[in-house]
């Protein structure tokens, strides 16, 4: 279970690292796309995304404060499931292009990853 939930970390560790600089960095699309969020909502969730990337796996890797892990992933699983209902609301489609089902995912897994470092 270990090594499962480790696998997840950097997976999703990578995952929202990708998705938050995306946010950061490239947020004219995104406010383009969804005009839901002004251009800060969405740097302040590619900070929030990149933060905590960076704290699903550091604290639990150098044994220092690993308590941050579950909280960081429980988290990035309300942000991106709250995401997930924004996201709902410009599209139902079950496709693979549709972000939606990306979020949904993200943050199932996230909070998988949260009860498994917490329990």
């Amino acid at each position: 279970m270990n090594v499962l939930l480790w696998v997840l970390q950097i997976g999703l560790a990578l995952l929202y690292l990708a998705g938050g600089s995306y946010k950061v960095f490239k947020f004219d699309e995104l406010a383009n796309y969804m005009r839901a969020l002004s251009r800060g909502g969405w740097r302040a969730l590619g900070v929030l995304e990149m933060l905590g990337a960076v704290l699903l796996v550091v604290p639990a890797a150098a044994q220092w404060m690993p308590i941050l892990t579950p909280l960081a992933a429980a988290a990035l699983a309300l942000e991106t499931l709250a995401l997930a209902g924004l996201y709902a609301r410009y599209s139902l489609k079950l496709a693979a292009t549709n972000p939606m089902v990306w979020a949904v995912v993200m943050g199932l897994l996230s909070a998988f990853v949260a009860y498994g470092r917490y329990a």
